[in-house]
């Protein structure tokens, strides 16, 4: 079926704004783009009229997959300042990958409005943390091992490929909470990225969308390509500019703005999911 020309303008420049944004705030505040980018691509596609009972598989795996490169591209400038606790990767990156594994299949087998709602949840509980943790926060001094460990990593990874983000949301949290600095949580975080995103994107382009869902140009099981690719460029340009500004001024209360928007996009995204 040919494409309306002017359709996929608009979803090109849609999704350039939308990779810009994410760049920034990346850089701004190290906040994953992952919670930025699902809420975003829904709102952009189903705009552009490819709504559908599916349509959020395409959200979290298209968005997965930019996490493939920004994690990658993270893991390696942290590593080389030493900033990445490797034991605590490899110790939790086996049941990481089998949650994101198990998180891939469940979001394949429901509909889109089961994962609008628990995307909604789970931003809104993020959001709040953000708004309201504070750093001196502990549950512990060391990280967990054993049974705790064993539950604990495949969750991060379940729960993340259900949100289609990246370590950060859940990892830097679990990671402060257990007495880990936050550069160190942060840079690790970043391998959890990893572990999170590549087997599950694996098995997204193996997905087969149901049959008669209108689904954006140029996707693949459910990643979209182009978005993935303009994503990736824009975040290439704008995430250094975040870092500038977060240099330049002082992130707390734009973590709190943040944290705010998270809510009201959380808030939305639970309305459209219950109200329609």
């Amino acid at each position: 079926m040919l494409q309306d020309p002017t359709l996929i303008a608009w979803m090109l420049v849609l999704l350039m704004v939308i990779g810009g944004f994410a760049g920034v705030l990346a850089g701004l505040l190290g906040v994953g783009g992952g919670i930025v980018l699902v809420p975003a691509f829904f709102y952009a596609f189903q705009t552009l009229g490819y709504d559908g009972p599916n349509l959020m598989q395409i959200c979290l795996a298209t968005s997965l997959a930019t996490i493939i490169v920004t994690s990658l591209r993270s893991l390696h400038s942290h590593n080389r300042k030493g900033a990445v606790d490797w034991d605590i990767l490899k110790s939790w990156g086996p049941g990481i990958v089998i949650g994101a594994v198990l998180g891939m299949l469940t979001a394949a087998s429901v509909k889109s409005h089961a994962l609008q709602v628990l995307f909604g949840v789970l931003a809104f509980v993020i959001g709040l943390y953000l708004l309201l943790g504070k750093p001196e926060w502990r549950l512990g001094d060391a990280m967990p091992k054993g049974i705790k460990r064993a539950v604990l990593s495949p969750l991060v990874g379940f729960l993340s490929v259900l949100m289609g983000i990246g370590g950060g949301s859940f990892g830097v949290p679990l990671m402060t909470l257990y007495g880990r600095p936050i550069h160190r949580a942060v840079a690790t975080a970043a391998g959890f990225g990893v572990a999170i995103a590549v087997p599950s994107v694996i098995g997204f382009l193996f997905y087969t969308p149901p049959e008669g869902q209108p689904v954006p140009p140029l996707t693949v099981g459910a990643v979209n390509l182009p978005a993935f690719l303009v994503v990736i460029a824009m975040t290439l340009i704008t995430t250094p500019l975040g870092v500038k500004l977060a240099h330049a001024t002082d992130p707390k209360p734009l973590r709190r703005i943040f944290a705010v928007f998270l809510l009201l996009v959380a808030l939305n995204m639970l309305r459209k999911a219950i109200w329609g």
